[in-house]
């Protein structure tokens, strides 16, 4: 770029309506505040003069808050000490914006801070990252920390004689305190009561341990003075990274130990494994990321796992710039080394939160035309749309599924214990399924005897989605003519009393090589296995049964589902007694 006249371009263009002059304010801003506005070689000083007066008569239409919102937003910091300058005349809570984001020299500061306003100075006095002479300059001027001055009266004692009568100056003739007045103002070490207040106030947080502020945040020399310096292990940071990936800014508690790190590195194809590569592939194709793991090395306080947030940024004529965002630790110990296979869950149930929302608002429209809620609809119209509204309600019920099975594995979600009967639930459900197998000439034949009672520490309402789930799955796609077998019996084992449910699997499933990654269906079947077929709704009641203490197994052509029994008594006599009879 031989010339720059974006400056010169911003001008040229009429603001109107709210947005543009928020618009051309925030890119006023950027450009004043380059240092190379001021270090030309030649510089337009008509060009400037127009835009600190374009600048100018946009504070008036912008309120003044949102002024100092532009000012405070994140990844930028200006440059420019006349910018500065120019800002500090605006209202209070946009000066003292500008004078927390300026990022000047020493030399800048120094020649800066003796022309701002009064009011202006007392902004700086909350910066702890100015230069030493800088601080010593606010000093001579007068400027000073958070602490209130003494009153002028107990001043003025301090620095007169007890005895003394003379006015003070500029004042109304005020009573002066007697000497006697005055020492009981004092204590015996001659301090004032503000002094001995203060003294009383540090001696009370010595006490009680509590760390002052400025020792947790300014560095200190080992001399003794004082306690350790309490660890802390910071929990969660907003961040902004450049067009390269490196951290260019970071809040203030953790800056000084994060910027300059590289959270993005471009990756290649050939030296990453497919499964690795989101984080990296989402910065080169500028996407968002979402809970995406990063690790970050360094003090202790920053050292670890992370989740990463964050929103690519562009500028106004849409170059990239890197990243804003956040990035938040993994709680707890036991999550610090998450599986890839509880990474990919967690992906998938952001993915689903993503997918409900158009589904939901589609389904709602069709609702709307096929319910005539906004005004007669053709027959047909109504028909597509009813048509529409079922399948995208079968399509949540499917998203429904997938959420559970990735709760389940990642251990979100837990089964409730209670109490079931589950003799009587397997008897129902296949009751249930009977009227739907017998025009195919299928059936399920009940090994057990009718009067069989065995409790399971399970939830009800759990227990008859999970033994619905699994028979009618193996109904669904049972062949003409075919009978699947169900047994039911007590097993004592190592891991205590379980309830064993061991079912014969139909042709289609007894041939698949992996059972739970099966997609076998029977189209004409009236039971519905499930959006994604057999094998998903068998691996999501395998989840189910895990989260509630049992197990699903295949063995050959059988599987065979275990829950643990309510009771070791009672239970297992009860069976025996009825298994006895029964094989009579």
């Amino acid at each position: 770029m031989f010339f720059d006249d974006r400056l010169a371009t911003v001008l040229r263009q009429r603001a109107t309506g709210e947005g543009g002059l928020r618009t051309q304010f925030r890119q006023l801003l950027h450009l004043l505040g380059k240092d190379r506005v001021r270090q030309g070689s030649q510089p337009d000083h008509s060009l400037l003069a127009a835009a600190w007066l374009r600048m100018d008569a946009l504070a008036e239409a912008i309120p003044a808050d949102e002024r100092a919102s532009m000012i405070r937003e994140a990844g930028w910091r200006f440059r420019n000490p006349d910018l500065a300058a120019h800002l500090s005349d605006h209202e209070p809570e946009v000066a003292s914006a500008a004078l927390n984001r300026a990022d000047l020299s020493s030399e800048d500061w120094t020649a800066l801070i003796p022309r701002l306003p009064v009011r202006a100075r007392g902004f700086l006095r909350n910066r702890r990252d100015l230069p030493v002479d800088v601080d010593a300059l606010l000093m001579r001027l007068g400027v000073h920390d958070r602490g209130l001055p003494a009153p002028a009266a107990v001043i003025a004692a301090k620095h007169e004689p007890a005895d003394s009568s003379a006015p003070i100056p500029l004042r109304a003739p005020v009573a002066r305190p007697s000497a006697a007045t005055a020492a009981r103002n004092r204590d015996d070490s001659g301090r004032t009561e503000i002094s001995a207040l203060v003294e009383r106030i540090a001696q009370f947080r010595r006490e009680r341990g509590e760390p002052r502020q400025e020792f947790e945040s300014s560095p200190r020399l080992p001399l003794g003075e004082l306690p350790d310096r309490i660890a802390s292990v910071a929990t969660s940071f907003g961040f902004a990274a450049d067009a390269s990936g490196r951290i260019e800014w970071a809040s203030a508690d953790v800056a000084p130990m994060v910027i300059g790190t590289r959270l993005f590195t471009p990756y290649r194809l050939d030296d990453v494994e497919p499964g690795e590569i989101s984080l990296e592939r989402a910065f080169v194709r500028r996407q968002p990321i979402t809970r995406a793991a990063v690790s970050l090395a360094g003090a202790p306080a920053i050292a670890g796992d992370w989740l990463i947030d964050a929103q690519p940024r562009f500028s106004e004529d849409g170059h990239f710039t890197g990243y804003f965002g956040r990035l938040r630790r993994i709680p707890g110990e036991t999550d610090a080394s998450v599986t890839a296979e509880a990474r990919e869950a967690d992906r998938i149930r952001q993915l689903l939160h993503e997918l409900r929302t158009p589904i939901t608002a589609v389904q709602g429209y069709a609702e709307v035309i096929q319910q005539q809620l906004f005004g007669p609809a053709p027959h047909e119209y109504r028909a597509l749309a009813a048509a529409i509204a079922a399948d995208a309600a079968r399509i949540l019920a499917g998203f429904e599924e997938l959420d559970r099975l990735a709760r389940l594995e990642t251990g979100v979600m837990q089964i409730e214990p209670g109490e079931t009967d589950l003799a009587a639930l397997i008897r129902r459900t296949a009751a249930q399924l009977a009227p739907v197998l017998e025009p195919r000439g299928a059936a399920l034949t009940l090994d057990f005897a009718p009067t069989t009672t065995l409790l399971i520490a399970t939830d009800p309402e759990d227990a008859d989605g999970l033994i619905w789930r699994l028979i009618a799955t193996l109904a669904a796609v049972c062949s003409a003519g075919e009978h699947i077998a169900l047994q039911l019996d007590p097993l004592i084992g190592a891991g205590g009393a379980m309830a064993r449910l061991s079912c014969a699997l139909p042709a289609r499933l007894a041939g698949e090589d992996n059972l739970f990654a099966s997609t076998a269906r029977t189209p004409d079947s009236a039971i519905n296995a499930g959006l994604f077929g057999a094998g998903f709704a068998l691996r999501l009641a395998r989840a189910e049964a895990r989260a509630a203490g049992g197990n699903m197994l295949r063995d050959g052509a059988t599987l065979t589902l275990t829950l643990p029994l309510l009771s070791d008594s009672g239970d297992l006599s009860g069976i025996a007694a009825n298994d006895a009879l029964a094989a009579r």
